[in-house]
């Protein structure tokens, strides 16, 4: 979110016609991640009753998943001679140089390389590594779970890190998968309540979950003022927007806080008189008076990923963290992805401070990002999918949809590229995959600027759509 992407345009309907075609058949070349799929049920061991869950069919790791690099029609790997000849007189042409990387996702094979080893800063390319790290740590069927519990006279508001915890209504939310609700939560806890007899509590609230600072090394002051992300805190309602469901971006200054004064309302309106308490450790072992949780972990990260979404990749960092036993600030987040990437052999080339991007500090490599694509891609990994299948695609979703994949120079990437964009004062990146003419699986990655001057983002998509239009055979 943020400075991510651009919205409106239009898209001549000729083009719109070609591509609608061309969609039609990316979605049948990631249909690995829609043949393998099934609804998850929560634990019902759980008391007093489930937990609500988002529901939305989720990848499973037990089916078979059809290789990326096995859709489409039978072809060799490009001519890297070719390709590079039309890649490079976009790049030759560019005002701020452009680092560069095309692989061939079935054998691994570096088709074209430009500064492809030099580290550049990110921006929100970095929530590929997150995401990767984050499936693979944790499985793509993970949730969050929020609960209440019983403490003395009052209860206990227990955030977990679910970034997707909402008091909005079901309705509000079409089009983006359903997140846990702050309503339902509070319904079950005063039917507890009222089933004991308690009519009266005081909510006090606990956001240990998460520790450390609530903004990042290389965060910029303005970022939490223009509400490009929330502070960092394990316990949050609609990522602590002031205004949920509008245009508005502010939030709050302390998301914990504002989550139990909203949840105080929410349990009074159901019949429990009931006042916002104060910050503490909820008692170990307590029987949960209501619970809900989060999607799976693919859907939050699908989510993320199609809508660059800051305080979940942040959220989803900590995650690893919680997982690997470090402590869950950024700094742990970031060295248990980094451990995580280890294992995959993946972590050559990455440096990074954060989860979503938003650091300036952060390094990442050409090279690496396309690792990252190449093994989510991999018929050997499914559980990875998600971080690609969330992937904008070019001309239509996410942050990448127009005026995005509109120009003469990028049209014919529209329905063919889909790729993470990540952008900062003076940094534009983008990295995903497409089909070539040939059928061809190819996996890219493109980091213009280090945050000074202009970048221009249009580049970016103009050489992804050349990797997508290219036969160069």
């Amino acid at each position: 979110m943020g400075a991510e992407g651009e919205r409106g345009g239009h898209v001549p309907k000729r083009t719109r016609a070609l591509v609608m075609v061309t969609l039609s058949l990316l979605h049948v070349s990631t249909a690995g991640a829609g043949m393998a799929v099934a609804k998850l049920t929560p634990d019902r061991r759980l008391s007093p009753r489930p937990p609500a869950v988002a529901e939305r069919e989720a990848v499973r790791t037990t089916a078979t998943v059809v290789p990326l690099s096995a859709a489409g029609p039978a072809g060799g790997a490009p001519n890297s001679s070719v390709l590079a000849r039309r890649l490079s007189g976009l790049l030759d042409g560019a005002r701020t140089p452009i680092n560069a990387v095309v692989v061939d996702v079935r054998t691994g094979r570096q088709l074209f390389a430009r500064d492809a080893d030099r580290p550049a800063t990110p921006a929100s390319t970095t929530k590929l590594v997150t995401s990767v790290a984050a499936l693979a740590a944790l499985g793509p069927d993970h949730r969050i779970t929020t609960k209440v519990v019983r403490s003395g006279d009052g209860v206990v508001l227990v955030g977990g890190g679910d970034p997707t915890v909402t008091a909005l209504p079901a309705s509000a939310g079409r089009g983006r998968p359903a997140f846990a609700s702050l309503a339902d939560l509070a319904r079950q806890t005063a039917a507890a309540l009222k089933a004991s007899g308690i009519r009266r509590v005081r909510v006090d609230y606990d956001a240990t979950a998460y520790q450390g600072p609530r903004t990042a090394p290389g965060w910029k002051p303005n970022y939490i003022p223009d509400g490009e992300v929330a502070p960092v805190s394990a316990l949050a309602v609609d990522e602590g927007r002031v205004a949920p469901g509008t245009t508005k971006k502010a939030r709050v200054s302390d998301p914990p806080a504002a989550a139990a004064a909203l949840f105080a309302r929410m349990l009074t309106r159901n019949g429990v008189t009931a006042t916002r308490g104060r910050a503490v450790m909820a008692p170990q072992g307590a029987a949960p008076l209501g619970t809900v949780q989060s999607p799976p972990l693919s859907v939050l990260v699908e989510h993320l990923m199609t809508e660059s979404d800051n305080d979940a990749a942040e959220a989803v960092a900590r995650q690893v963290a919680i997982k690997r036993g470090y402590q869950p600030s950024f700094a742990g987040a970031a060295q248990a992805v980094t451990d995580v990437l280890s294992e995959l052999g993946a972590a050559d080339g990455i440096m990074v401070n954060d989860g979503s991007g938003l650091s300036t500090r952060n390094r990442i490599t050409p090279n690496a990002l396309a690792r990252l694509v190449t093994l989510a891609a991999s018929d050997d990994r499914p559980e990875l999918r998600a971080a690609i299948t969330g992937m904008p695609v070019a001309g239509f979703s996410g942050t990448l949809s127009p005026p995005r994949y509109t120009t003469v120079h990028s049209a014919a990437g529209a329905g063919l590229v889909r790729a993470k964009t990540g952008t900062l004062a003076g940094v534009s990146t983008l990295a995903g995959f497409a089909h070539d003419v040939n059928g061809r699986l190819l996996a890219f990655a493109f980091m213009a600027g280090d945050g000074t001057g202009t970048v221009d983002p249009g580049r970016l998509d103009a050489l992804a759509a050349t990797v997508a239009s290219c036969g160069c055979v």
